[in-house]
């Protein structure tokens, strides 16, 4: 097997999450004389796995609570919104909704507040107190293979970050192919 190391910036992450509702509620509907209820499931905002201060001095306190707390936060409300509306999409992880709602290539309104949680999410995960370290074993071997050196890696990846326009997201991704 084989792997390939990317660096690229999309919308669309590719590593796997697990679902996060924050509760549901019960949404009438009558046909006929009938009165029908469904499920409706509404994701939830997830806490950082460390205190709001712990980035700290690389991302303070206060930029966190601003970022987590108010940005990420408006993502999932009118995710939920758009999904209040939407028997279509009741029932999908995370994972399966940011996919559905790409739709080919064709994405559908539900798509950027999605992606945005999906991503807002895996950012939170993927940063810890203390963290930076070099990478090892398997993934340090690649980076080196695909480019030349961590350090080359590394300025090509805060290039890629600061020539972005405007927001987004810069993503190392492993394509494994056998």
């Amino acid at each position: 097997m084989a792997s390939q190391l990317l660096l690229t910036d999309f919308t669309l992450p590719l590593k796997s999450l697990k679902l996060s509702h924050s509760g549901q509620r019960l949404k009438g509907r009558s046909i006929g004389s009938q009165k029908v209820s469904t499920t409706v499931a509404y994701y939830g905002l997830k806490t950082p796995p460390y205190n709001l201060d712990d980035l700290e001095p690389y991302m303070s306190k206060r930029a966190l609570e601003v970022h987590w707390g108010v940005h990420h936060r408006d993502f999932v409300d009118n995710l939920n919104k758009q999904l209040g509306k939407s028997d279509i999409l009741y029932g999908y992880t995370m994972d399966e909704l940011v996919k559905a709602t790409y739709n080919n290539g064709n994405p559908l309104p539900e798509f950027n507040n999605a992606a945005e949680v999906w991503n807002h999410d895996f950012f939170w995960e993927s940063m810890q107190p203390g963290g930076g370290d070099m990478p090892n074993l398997g993934l340090l071997e690649q980076i080196e293979k695909d480019f030349g050196s961590f350090t080359n890696f590394r300025e090509t990846f805060v290039e890629a970050a600061l020539s972005l326009f405007g927001s987004g997201w810069v993503w190392l991704v492993c394509k494994s192919f056998l």
